[in-house]
């Protein structure tokens, strides 16, 4: 059996040896989305996701990241805009995006009844490949996900993880060149999604394979992704690296929040005191808190005393500080003006998830 390394390495070599090495493999220009009754789910999306890189989609629930993901895998069709997945046009050339591409949505689609092998047997026919290439490749990917040991065990035994790394390898028998991930560590515990990550890293570096993934967990998307674009009520607010989105808000953070006695005219006088400040980037409301406020300032350790100094002078007090290095919950707030909510039967939710048992009926 080939090594672990080998998995994916002869598809279409005529056209990887002669490829740039970072082309796009995902491309999307002015891509929308609207269900009837007017819900706008993807609203305008253009961006683009190279060659072997991991490209997340950081937003709550229904932001629109799902949607966005059945549009590009054949399974809903754009409103407006155009889509491509390794050069096909997910509208014309549906066929050849789907032989290119690998799915593995929210819901786990493996069958509790049969065993891990029977599973990707399955799978594996739904390509008509002959028995001696679906063994080769049910052997292959059992072998990449860590279950060859596991293979002969009904699927109603494994663990929530080990049902995860079953239905990746379901959506990798085909030795597809794209990989979309949609929520794959919902619901489980973080011991189990750090192993789910240590996989999709493997994904990339020993298959070369380009991986889009959608999340609202944030330390998932700082871990894990190259890149990241924050998408909230179908828009895509940003793109950008994990590190750069961090930078980008310019030092590190003062939250605090003033007195409760503090009358609004003193608030008032107080940030415009702390505005004044040279060492003060910029100084926001923190959400809906009427006393909350966040002040960005380059150096929060040693700016903290003299912030204290200023509010001093005019003799304004404060109930509470906090300093923090700039994560990506700050990020988000920063781009969105709100915290990652979570939301729960959402409508976006629902529309896709029927549009999807409509599409795999027919």
């Amino acid at each position: 059996m080939e090594s672990k390394g080998e998995y994916l390495s002869r598809r279409e070599p005529a056209q990887e040896q002669t490829a740039p090495a970072r082309r796009e493999m995902i491309r999307t220009e002015n891509l929308v989305k609207v269900f009837p009754g007017g819900n706008r789910a993807v609203d305008g999306l253009t961006f683009s996701v190279y060659e072997g890189e991991i490209f997340g989609f950081l937003g709550p629930n229904g932001a629109g990241k799902s949607t966005t993901i059945m549009i590009l895998t054949t399974l809903l069709a754009a409103t407006e805009g155009r889509a491509f997945v390794s050069g096909y046009n997910v509208s014309r050339d549906r066929e050849q995006v789907r032989l290119h591409l690998g799915y593995v949505s929210q819901v786990l689609a493996v069958d509790d009844a049969l065993s891990g092998e029977e599973n990707l047997w399955l799978q594996a026919g739904f390509y008509n490949l002959s028995r001696q290439e679906r063994k080769k490749r049910v052997d292959e990917v059992l072998e990449l996900v860590g279950l060859q040991q596991r293979r002969k065990d009904l699927v109603e035994t494994y663990s929530g993880g080990m049902r995860k790394r079953l239905d990746i390898a379901a959506g990798l028998i085909h030795r597809p060149r794209v990989l979309f991930l949609d929520e794959p560590t919902l619901g489980l515990d973080i011991q189990t999604r750090r192993e789910i990550w240590s996989y999709i890293r493997r994904l990339r570096e020993e298959a070369g394979m380009t991986i889009l993934l959608t999340t609202h967990y944030m330390e998932e998307a700082d871990q894990i992704c190259e890149r990241i674009g924050i998408i909230d009520h179908g828009r895509l607010m940003v793109v950008d690296t994990p590190a750069n989105l961090k930078k980008s808000l310019g030092g590190d953070l003062i939250f605090f929040d003033f007195a409760a006695a503090t009358g609004e005219e003193q608030r008032e006088r107080a940030l415009q005191r702390l505005r004044e400040q040279p060492f003060i980037q910029k100084i926001s409301p923190r959400g809906s808190e009427a006393h909350g406020f966040v002040a960005v300032t380059a150096d929060g350790e040693a700016d903290l005393p003299r912030f204290f100094a200023a509010l001093a002078e005019i003799n304004v007090k404060v109930s509470r500080v906090t300093l923090k290095v700039p994560s990506l919950d700050d990020v988000f707030l920063a781009f969105t003006g709100s915290e990652l909510r979570e939301e729960h039967g959402d409508k976006e939710k629902h529309m896709q998830e029927r549009f999807t048992m409509r599409r795999l009926r027919t």
